[in-house]
């Protein structure tokens, strides 16, 4: 592993000093386990993505942990870890969605350090990318080698050079929650919804989330849900545990005499960011769910674009996110 200085700042504005100070060569440290044993261990780099000079740990910031609950929502912050928010009773009270989702995150040992933040900002999966012999666009290069290659794993929505799909399972229940972050840099805090907080490759390829350099991450906010609203999250993988999602739902929605009122469907594994199905929300709005979410699910068919290996991630799609709403009404 490269050498590295490491940082442990006691407070926020004290963390956004040394991020600006190193000028986009320090990265901020949550449980580190993607960073760390991940991205640092594994050299992954390219022409415009270099390993960092410096890590700055969070963990010594009070702001940045901890679950508050008020009457507009609840308030996360971002070193919370996974198991906290599996165990607190307000989350599972009003957000059970983002629950289940962090319980099926890794291994109960890892869910114990690895933080919400962490798993928000997690590099791309894809094994071209994380393979040390493919200077692949992500890291700077040419090519996406997932086109000729290997893609059974891929996304099969977006068609913007890269075709990774993005790993982190609470983004998605997030997504369907209607959460924003809350980040601060030395120019002050701004608040952003989580529809506009992930990059697609055509925005920016070499980045996931609109964070700059010299931004933190400070907590996520999820507002009140509705009276009557339903939360659903289902999750296919390949094995019962440690694996990333093939497919994976999230939805919080109302109904009215059995028709959808208003709700979210949030989807993982399947494109670049967590994709908000809205083709589907529409499809649903005021009808009958039960008679017609077959149709509608079979209207996400018109905004994919299957790759050679995986056109079967839109069936198994599809079919998850019937079943999971049917469930859940």
């Amino acid at each position: 592993m490269k050498k590295f200085e490491l940082h442990e700042p006691s407070t926020i504005k004290e963390a956004i000093a040394i991020l600006a100070r190193h000028g986009g060569k320090a990265q901020v440290l949550g449980g580190g386990s993607d960073l760390v044993s991940g991205v640092m261990k594994d050299w992954l780099q390219g022409p415009s993505m270099p390993l960092p000079d410096a890590l700055v740990d969070l963990a010594a910031i009070p702001r940045l942990r901890g679950i508050r609950a008020e009457r507009a929502g609840l308030t996360i912050g971002a070193m919370t870890t996974l198991a906290d928010l599996i165990e607190s009773k307000p989350v599972r009270d009003l957000a059970p969605a983002l629950a289940q989702s962090a319980e099926s995150v890794a291994s109960p040992l890892i869910r114990n350090y690895a933080t919400l933040g962490g798993n928000l900002h997690q590099r791309p999966r894809c094994w071209f990318f994380r393979g040390p012999d493919f200077n692949c666009l992500r890291k700077g290069g040419d090519n996406c080698f997932s086109i000729e290659g290997d893609n059974r794993y891929h996304s099969v929505i977006g068609d913007e050079g890269c075709y990774m799909v993005h790993p982190s399972d609470t983004a998605v229940a997030l997504l369907a929650l209607n959460a924003e972050a809350r980040v601060a840099s030395a120019a002050g805090e701004r608040t952003i919804p989580l529809d506009k907080y992930f990059l697609a490759p055509g925005q920016d390829i070499l980045r996931e989330t609109v964070l700059k350099p010299d931004e933190i991450l400070l907590e996520v906010f999820i507002p009140t849900p509705a009276p009557g609203t339903r939360q659903t999250w289902s999750k296919l993988k390949n094995r019962q545990v440690f694996d990333f999602a093939v497919v994976s739902i999230a939805a919080a929605f109302t109904l009215d005499n059995g028709r959808w009122r208003d709700g979210r469907i949030a989807l993982g594994g399947i494109a670049a960011v967590p994709y908000r199905a809205t083709v589907i929300e529409n499809a649903l709005k005021g009808k009958p769910v039960k008679d017609v979410i077959r149709q509608a699910t079979a209207t996400l068919a018109t905004v994919a674009r299957p790759m050679s290996g995986n056109a079967y991630k839109l069936d198994l799609a599809q079919d998850l996110i019937e079943r999971t709403i049917l469930a859940a009404c």
